[in-house]
């Protein structure tokens, strides 16, 4: 794991909130937390709740922990508007994926995640706009 206790405290609670996370909690002992943020689908016209992160302890696991945040994620999503509540996971984490299908979720093949990190992300941010008359892209 790269992130810092300060990265997450300062782009979590911070001025500028880049994500909301939900607790789980059994009595007073915090049993499990998702951490999301919200997207927009151009081709819905609505807003996505995408969620980050999904973790539970594994002494947990099976007792309602991740069914409770997932219904708690639903009903901000349907709260918000949003047109579909949406997530990865890793192909070889059957247990997790067994879990979502019960819950009625769908596993999108037809996606391929796409990432750029590192000095790839950095040689594109470098990249020099082209001359005038050509494609830009501004804010």
């Amino acid at each position: 794991m790269e992130a810092t206790v300060g990265q997450i405290r300062r782009h979590g609670f911070g001025r500028r909130r880049y994500f909301d996370a939900l607790i789980c909690r059994r009595g007073r002992t915090a049993v499990g937390f998702a951490l999301y943020f919200f997207t927009y689908s151009t081709f819905m016209g609505r807003p996505t709740l995408y969620l980050e992160d999904l973790f539970v302890l594994p002494e947990e696991r099976g007792r309602g922990a991740g069914r409770a945040l997932l219904a708690e994620l639903a009903r901000i999503a349907v709260r918000r508007g949003c047109g579909r509540l949406e997530w990865a996971v890793l192909d070889w984490n059957t247990p997790s994926i067994r879990f979502y299908r019960k819950l009625g979720a769908q596993l999108r093949k037809e996606w391929i995640l796409t990432r750029l990190t590192g000095p790839p992300l950095s040689r594109l941010a470098r990249r020099r706009r082209l001359r005038q008359g050509a494609a830009t892209a501004a804010r």
